[in-house]
């Protein structure tokens, strides 16, 4: 499989960059009862420090508004999901645990104020291409809803459209039948490569030490556009 950003993105954001994890050989099963106490206990804390700060105080949260206006996307309409996230927690709509793979998912989100996504490899169909979503483009989201993806970053494989910085798709969702599976990072365009690819290898050690299996990190980069998965 060959993971690419499409070049003409780099145009509008030249920083723009991906982090992914590949694993493999994993089991999700529910989340042990470390895993849950610390999300609990992030939400908690990141609840009052919401109501003495804005949105726009936390770098991760005011770089993706950025980005996506950049792409021509309204993110008052359409919010960027670590944004919908800290909405919650403000509101204390806390996130219940669902299983190891998402709850991860979510802690990750929540601790770098960005948007990540989990997939599972069996169920996407060829290669992935990161790209702006058309008019005609849009799926069955994780939120109940069938969403619209025009000017919003996607993911899109051979089949269609599967995941996005705003809401992922159910098509390829991960499930406690899934061995291997596709996380991405959709990383502040501000941070270098090199700290990109610290932060994406330490969250794979993290998602490995619960849900075992093995993990291989990369950055997709407008100096590495592309990436093969071994």
């Amino acid at each position: 499989m060959n993971i690419e950003v499409d070049k003409e993105l780099f145009k509008i954001v030249p920083d723009l960059k991906l982090g992914i994890n590949h694993y493999t050989k994993i089991t999700v099963s529910e989340s042990p009862q470390m895993l849950k106490g610390r999300l609990q206990l992030f939400q908690e804390q990141l609840f009052f420090e919401l109501e003495k700060k804005p949105f726009t105080d936390f770098p991760g949260l005011q770089a993706w508004r950025k980005t996506w206006k950049a792409f021509g996307a309204d993110p008052n309409r359409y919010r960027p999901s670590a944004e919908a996230l800290f909405r919650r927690i403000k509101k204390q709509n806390y996130l219940q645990p669902f299983h190891s793979a998402v709850d991860l998912n979510t802690f990750f989100s929540l601790q770098y104020e960005i948007p990540v996504g989990i997939y599972d490899l069996d169920k996407i169909v060829g290669n992935v291409q990161l790209t702006v979503g058309a008019e005609e483009d849009g799926y069955d989201g994780l939120n109940g809803r069938s969403n619209s993806l025009e000017n919003i970053l996607l993911l899109r494989d051979d089949y269609s459209p599967f995941g996005s910085p705003f809401v992922d798709s159910i098509r390829t969702a991960v499930t406690e039948e899934t061995t291997d599976a596709l996380h991405v990072f959709f990383i502040r365009p501000s941070m270098g490569t090199e700290e990109a690819l610290k932060l994406t290898t330490a969250c794979g050690n993290m998602f490995t030490s619960i849900s075992g299996g093995e993990s291989a990190s990369y950055v997709v980069s407008a100096e590495h556009p592309s990436t093969g998965l071994e």
